[in-house]
């Protein structure tokens, strides 16, 4: 049985067309995946590798590097929060303690038990003047705050309708792979 769907890799088999170097896909390929799992499992990447004629090694290789993909589950709304120097000294610790406490968390990478949420420390975002800054489902959230954060998991949390047929997160499913362990990876960038 395959993980991603057929649509999916029929979407992946296309990217290589539309780079000069076909390998230059395997990055938008991993995150289409990455999306419609939830994580990267292990057959997911084979899969990648296989619409994309690599070989696994090397898309292994890409997805670890890159600490955007993930290969556990990880909260449908991810905080990625700056701890760099300049957030650091405007409150990013504050901000990270705030943040596991709102949510429920003790770790980085740990899921909330509703699967909604988990946070990354992350080197460098790049918007040292809104420190402290986090990116929160593709969006810059800015001089934050802890009532900002509790604004943005309310509002995340009032947009979460669970079902009682589907669970609401991907990595929660029972259909998929147990989470794999791997090696911890260290942030360089945003």
């Amino acid at each position: 049985m395959s993980t991603l769907s057929e649509h999916l890799i029929e979407e992946i088999r296309e990217l290589p067309a539309k780079y000069p170097q076909p390998r230059s896909a395997v990055m938008p390929a991993l995150d289409l995946a990455q999306e419609e799992v939830g994580y990267l499992t292990a057959e997911a990447m084979s899969e990648v590798a296989a619409a994309l004629k690599l070989d696994p090694g090397y898309v292994e290789g890409v997805a670890t590097f890159y600490t955007l993909f993930h290969l556990q589950p990880i909260g449908k709304h991810r905080f990625y929060v700056c701890t760099n120097l300049s957030c650091t000294l405007r409150g990013a610790n504050e901000i990270v303690a705030h943040v596991k406490g709102a949510v429920g968390v003790h770790e980085a990478g740990e899921l909330s038990k509703d699967g909604l949420f988990s946070y990354e420390e992350v080197e460098c975002l790049g918007a040292c003047e809104y420190a402290p800054v986090m990116r929160l489902d593709h969006r810059y959230e800015r001089d934050l705050t802890p009532s900002k954060i509790d604004a943005l998991i309310a509002e995340r949390r009032s947009l979460a309708t669970p079902s009682a047929v589907e669970p609401p997160h991907p990595a929660l499913r029972a259909d998929l792979p147990a989470k794999r362990g791997g090696k911890k990876r260290t942030t360089k960038g945003g």
